[in-house]
């Protein structure tokens, strides 16, 4: 048996990407969330990172930090690619409480993925939303496999920008 490495893309905050087999999307989040969305008969899926869910036509030059925006652009990318709208499927992951005393963006995210997903009518298969740590995720868009490992600790999380992002530490759960 042989195995074939996979190329590692990281969708950082304000992007997207669609592929296939042989790529492994990757992302760190805390209040953003990444929608994995694919169609499983062309076996090619997408992953995005917005920061804020943002309302319909929202446009300029922020625009790309917005779900709205983002959310568009994966399942329009995913349609270029031969995927077919009825047979989307997603997960979502991210949306956590990372600052205590604000105002919970986090929640807000998570919820206008949740209502995204059910108003073009994709359908919701996985995930984790919520809780208050940062997570590192990676999808095999071609398979749907996704798996996430839990960030310690602000300190952790905050280094998310930096070139070396954080270790995983704790516990981590993988997704088929």
């Amino acid at each position: 048996m042989t195995t074939q490495a996979s190329r590692r893309l990281t969708v950082l905050r304000g992007e997207y990407h669609v592929a296939g087999e042989g790529v492994v999307l990757t992302t760190i989040l805390g209040s953003c969330v990444a929608a994995c969305i694919r169609d499983p008969l062309v076996r090619a899926g997408g992953m995005n990172h917005f920061l804020l869910p943002g309302t319909a036509g929202r446009a300029g030059p922020d625009a790309h930090s917005y779900g709205v925006h983002l959310m568009e652009l994966l399942v329009n990318g995913l349609l270029a690619h031969g995927a077919q709208r009825h047979r989307l499927e997603a997960k979502l992951f991210g949306g956590a409480r990372t600052v205590e005393g604000l105002s919970d963006i986090g929640a807000l995210n998570a919820e206008f993925a949740q209502s995204f997903l059910r108003n073009e009518g994709i359908a919701l298969v996985g995930g984790d939303l919520g809780g208050t740590r940062g997570r590192r995720i990676e999808y095999w868009p071609a398979s749907g496999r996704a798996r996430q490992a839990l960030l310690a600790g602000d300190a952790a999380f905050a280094s998310q920008d930096t070139a070396r992002p954080p270790q995983p530490q704790g516990g981590s759960v993988e997704l088929f």
